[in-house]
């Protein structure tokens, strides 16, 4: 009877202990699935030293961890990283992503930053299930995406570099030196004659300013003159002009009263002039020939021609 009570009495702890265990992790599940919330994160960039279970900070704060993380089945080219932080954490509308290092253990880290004031919170679903936080490249991850173009620059730098430094180039450079030694040793020892070229030429330009000093008093010399005796010889000119036009305007009305004159002269007068040339022509024509019949053969030969002597036949024959 008594072994009977003792194993009652244990099954009954036993079974409370469970019990009690079930009602905490029921507790423990409700209030992490009320303080927290889920969000994902498409990294196109190697995410080496995240795991399931690594932390996530806001400005360095922990505010979370990693609960899943795979490749996408669409896009293998993304690495799909869901996260869960407290409900309190200020995920808003620009708040980014980024994988950060922590120390030199090769663990890294997911790191949230970018929140605004005033900014509102990120609630749009994404396509699996939870808001989407933009990923950006920082740190390690950058400059692991970028190293290969960096050595690549590095290395054509270098072959550059190699080039500018070659034989050739160094005895060039060797000259140059060279070159500007001897330049120094002459500009030291001609430094009296650029001394003293120095010194004329701030004389020529001290005079330069003495004649442009003098040129402008010439200038308003010039001016005084042309506005005291210009105007009244501008006047003047004027006044000539105004006489010329109108000595032009009275030679145009003139010829316009003119005009029907010349025009009968033209069409009735100079005709009868050209018939009474003509009449005086053949007239000095008519007496040309009369003083040449007169020189021939004398008044007679102009009167008419001469008359044949009478014919009387001789008696006997």
């Amino acid at each position: 009877m008594e072994t009977r009570s003792n194993y009652v009495l244990v099954g009954s702890v036993t079974l409370a202990l469970l019990a009690g265990l079930a009602l905490f992790i029921v507790w423990i599940a409700g209030l992490n699935g009320e303080k927290r919330r889920c969000f994902d994160i498409y990294f196109a960039q190697g995410v080496g030293g995240l795991n399931k279970g690594t932390g996530v900070t806001f400005s360095g704060v922990p505010v979370g961890q990693i609960t899943e993380i795979s490749l996408l089945p669409e896009r293998p080219e993304f690495v799909w990283v869901r996260i869960e932080v407290d409900q309190d954490t200020p995920v808003l509308q620009g708040t980014t992503a980024q994988i950060k290092g922590v120390g030199f253990t090769g663990v890294s880290e997911i790191q949230l930053d970018g929140a605004v004031r005033g900014a509102r919170p990120l609630t749009q679903i994404g396509p699996q299930g939870c808001p989407v936080i933009p990923a950006s490249q920082g740190g390690l991850g950058a400059l692991l995406n970028s190293a290969p173009e960096l050595i690549d620059r590095i290395q054509r730098l270098t072959e550059r570099l190699t080039e500018l430094l070659s034989d050739r180039n160094q005895d060039a450079v060797a000259d140059i030196l060279g070159n500007i030694d001897r330049t120094t040793k002459v500009l030291a020892d001609r430094a009296p004659d650029l001394a003293d070229a120095i010194g004329d030429a701030r004389i020529a330009a001290r005079n330069a300013g003495i004649a442009a000093q003098h040129v402008g008093e010439l200038a308003d010399s010039t001016n005084k003159l042309v506005n005291d005796q210009g105007k009244p010889a501008a006047e003047e000119l004027r006044k000539a002009l105004a006489g010329v036009q109108h000595a032009a305007d009275n030679l145009d009305s003139m010829i316009s009263d003119a005009r029907p004159g010349v025009q009968n002269f033209s069409k009735n007068t100079l005709p009868e002039a050209n018939r009474m040339v003509r009449d005086l022509r053949d007239l000095s024509e008519s007496l040309k020939s009369l003083t040449d019949k007169v020189d021939q053969g004398g008044v007679g030969s102009a009167l008419g021609p001469p008359k044949l002597p009478d014919y009387k036949p001789r008696n006997g024959k």
